[in-house]
C-alpha cells in the first residue's frame, strides 16, 4: 500500500527523468540527477553553514567532502554521510536536503562524502576513500570543532552499504564510531528475499536493473562476497556501534535491511528499526510532499541525538 502523499512527488520525479535519452550512459544519468536534485532542492534550514569543502588524500584518489554545520563555535558531534545513487551517481549536492536538515535538527556537523563512482571506479575505490575520510575526520577533529568521541557514519541505499562496511572496518580499532545510520540499505547481492518479488517494479528502484548496477560496482564476481561490499556476509557482527535501520514497505531492499537488523540484534548490537509503512525506496527525496518522509527523518535525528547524548 503506497502512501498517497507520494503520488505528486512521483509525478514530478518521473516527468523530470523523461529527459534521459534512450541508451543513456552512467555519466548522462549523473548529470541529469544533479540537475533534477538542484531543481527540487528545498531551502536550506536557517543557521546551517554549507560552504566549507575539503579535499582529502586517499589511496583511491583524493576525495571531496562538503561540510554542513550548524552555525556556532561549540564542539559538535559529527555524522559522516555517504549519499545514495547505486554507487554510480549522486553527490553531496544531490543529498543536500537530508544532510542540511540533520545538521539543523541536531545542531551538529554533517560531513558529506563525494566518493568515487562506478563503473569508472569500481569496488573498492569508494569504500577505501570513505575509510580515509573517517581517518581524516578523526585526526582533524579539533580543527573541525567536532568531538572525536561522537563520530557516527550514515547513508542511504548504496551510501548505507558504505556506512555499514565502515562500521565493520573500524570495529575494535583506534577510531570508535558512535553509531551507524542505515537508510534503506543494500547489504548483500543475493536478491532472493521476498521483497524482491513483492516490489519488483516499485517506484525509484526496480529489480530488473539491479544486476547490471551491482556488476558495475563489483565487476569481479568474487567481490560480491567481500564483506566490505556485502556487510551481511561478515563472519560476525558483534561489538558494532548502535544502528538505526530504516526500510520502506514498498522497496525491493526492504528485507535486506530487516534481515541485517536481525543479524545485528542477534549479535548483541543495539538496533532501532523504522519499518517505513507505505513508503518507497528513496522516500527522503519526497520530504516536500510526504509528511511520513519528514517524520522518518525526524526520528533519525532524534536517534542521533540520543546516541550523541550518551556519556
Amino acid at each position: 500500500m503506497l502512501n498517497p502523499q507520494l503520488e505528486p512527488f512521483l509525478a514530478v520525479w518521473n516527468e523530470k527523468w523523461k529527459q534521459l535519452p534512450a541508451g543513456a550512459k552512467p555519466a548522462d544519468r549523473r548529470a541529469l540527477f544533479e540537475v533534477i536534485a538542484r531543481d527540487m532542492r528545498l531551502p536550506t534550514p536557517q543557521g546551517v553553514e554549507t560552504d566549507a569543502e575539503h579535499w582529502i588524500p586517499s589511496a583511491a584518489g583524493d576525495v571531496r567532502v562538503r561540510v554542513f554545520r550548524h552555525g556556532n563555535d561549540s564542539t559538535q558531534p559529527c555524522l559522516i554521510y555517504m549519499h545514495g545513487g547505486a554507487w554510480m551517481q549522486g553527490s553531496p549536492e544531490t543529498h543536500w536536503d537530508i544532510t542540511s536538515r540533520i545538521a539543523a535538527a541536531n545542531r551538529q556537523t554533517v560531513i558529506s562524502v563525494d566518493y568515487a563512482l562506478a563503473p569508472e571506479h569500481p569496488f573498492p575505490a569508494a569504500i577505501t576513500q570513505c575509510q580515509d575520510v573517517v581517518r581524516w575526520v578523526a585526526a582533524n577533529a579539533e580543527k573541525l570543532s567536532i568531538d572525536p568521541a561522537r563520530i557516527a557514519v550514515g547513508g542511504d541505499s548504496a551510501g548505507a552499504n558504505l556506512a555499514a562496511s565502515l562500521a565493520l572496518f573500524f570495529r575494535g580499532g583506534d577510531i570508535a564510531l558512535s553509531g551507524q545510520l542505515l537508510v534503506y540499505p543494500a547489504v548483500d547481492f543475493e536478491m532472493q528475499r521476498p521483497a524482491y518479488v513483492e516490489n519488483a517494479t516499485a517506484p525509484l528502484l526496480s529489480v530488473a536493473g539491479m544486476p547490471a548496477v551491482n556488476a558495475m560496482y563489483c565487476p569481479n564476481p568474487a567481490d560480491l562476497r567481500n564483506p566490505m561490499a556485502a556487510p551481511m556476509l561478515a563472519d560476525n557482527h558483534a561489538d558494532l556501534p548502535p544502528a538505526y535501520i530504516a526500510v520502506a514497505q514498498n522497496d525491493p531492499l526492504r528485507d535486506d535491511g530487516l534481515d541485517y537488523a536481525k543479524k545485528l540484534q542477534d549479535s548483541g548490537v543495539a538496533v532501532t528499526v523504522d519499518t517505513g509503512e507505505g513508503l518507497i525506496h528513496g522516500y527522503l527525496r519526497a520530504m516536500e510532499y510526504c509528511e511520513a518522509s519528514r517524520t522518518s527523518l525526524s526520528a533519525m535525528c532524534a536517534w542521533l541525538d540520543r546516541i550523541n547524548s550518551r556519556p
